[in-house]
């Protein structure tokens, strides 16, 4: 029987599908083709109890929120959007544009999104990156005005140190921590997790498969998608390393005749009833594919030879990893 059971976000915040769909994947532009296949990839979401949608501003830049509101057009209610402000849109053209957590940039991004996303609130928002020149208590008490204007339902942090995290949640109840967790990047659980559950907030986990690496399609270098190309653990001198790390999955999941990306997001959706995967894509299949993860279950055993994967893994699990459990500086107030 499929687990068709809500997954709460917090103490205070929504019930969710206990899986949702990531739309970075939407990124590279709003053309008919892009509007047809986001419209898919809802169609399929919806149809398989999937109703939590994550994107942000910094997507394209753009793209995905158009899409995303396009896709939903109709049925809004149906859905729980999320979104995300901070990183500042022209970082493509200008290396030198920063993180921006201001309350200026707060009030200003969220009226961009929703006109983007062509609604009169999201459901939860987060700050994407840390600004590292802004208390976390500026920034959160500007979200917090935005909750008691309603343009905001929830609040959230993408990569949060632990004490910014606490500092936060002082300013007003966060719902949701984002952050990358698989089989292949566990770090967060001795820093993020302890914290989060005992304040009470969820984890969504981003790159819960790890950026195609667990989902088995990933046999030689020429399977590597362009824009991971970069990406430390596709890089020469690791990947044949990871390669045999995935098989590992690949092997579980021919013992129990079902795909390598249910095995990974089964493992991760068994690290807490607070835990949401976000897996990404553009294609329908996928969506109803990563569904179907509900119904795995994975013994002691397979669970045990998996959770031994990610201390072997070659490569930081991001090219930029000095944004990544950023702790905001003090007040000077």
């Amino acid at each position: 029987m499929t687990d068709t059971s809500k997954r709460k976000l917090g103490s205070t915040g929504p019930s969710v599908s206990p899986i949702g769909v990531g739309f970075m994947s939407f990124r590279t532009g709003a053309g008919p083709d892009d509007e047809k296949a986001a419209r898919d990839v809802v169609d399929a979401a919806l149809g398989s109890g999937i109703s939590f949608f994550d994107t942000a501003d910094v997507y394209g830049p753009e793209h995905s929120e158009i899409l995303l509101g396009r896709a939903l057009k109709g049925r809004r209610d149906e859905a729980t959007i999320a979104t995300k402000f901070g990183n500042a849109l022209d970082r493509g053209t200008n290396p030198n544009a920063r993180i921006n957590g201001s309350p200026e940039y707060v009030r200003a991004a969220i009226d961009a999104s929703l006109r983007r996303l062509d609604v009169d609130h999201v459901d939860l928002y987060y700050l994407h990156r840390v600004d590292p020149t802004v208390p976390i208590e500026d920034t959160v008490g500007a979200l917090k005005e935005l909750v008691e204007a309603g343009k905001v339902r929830h609040i959230g942090l993408s990569e949060a140190g632990p004490k910014t995290i606490r500092r936060a949640h002082a300013v007003h109840p966060i719902a949701a921590v984002q952050s990358e967790w698989s089989l292949f990047s566990r770090d967060i659980e001795l820093s993020t997790v302890p914290v989060t559950r005992e304040l009470g907030i969820a984890i969504v986990p981003y790159s819960p498969l790890g950026r195609a690496w667990l989902t088995g399609a990933v046999r030689t270098r020429s399977d590597i998608k362009k824009q991971l190309a970069q990406h430390p653990r596709f890089a020469e001198e690791n990947f044949e390393t990871n390669r045999a790390l995935a098989d590992e999955v690949v092997a579980v999941a021919a013992e129990l005749e079902v795909r390598p990306s249910q095995v990974a997001l089964a493992w991760v959706l068994g690290r807490g009833d607070d835990v949401v995967p976000i897996p990404g894509t553009r294609h329908a299949e996928y969506v109803r594919e990563n569904a179907g993860a509900l119904t795995v279950e994975l013994s002691s055993d397979q669970a045990d030879r998996l959770g031994k994967l990610a201390d072997q893994v070659a490569g930081h699990r991001s090219v930029q990893p000095q944004n990544l459990g950023t702790e905001a500086p003090e007040s000077a107030k």
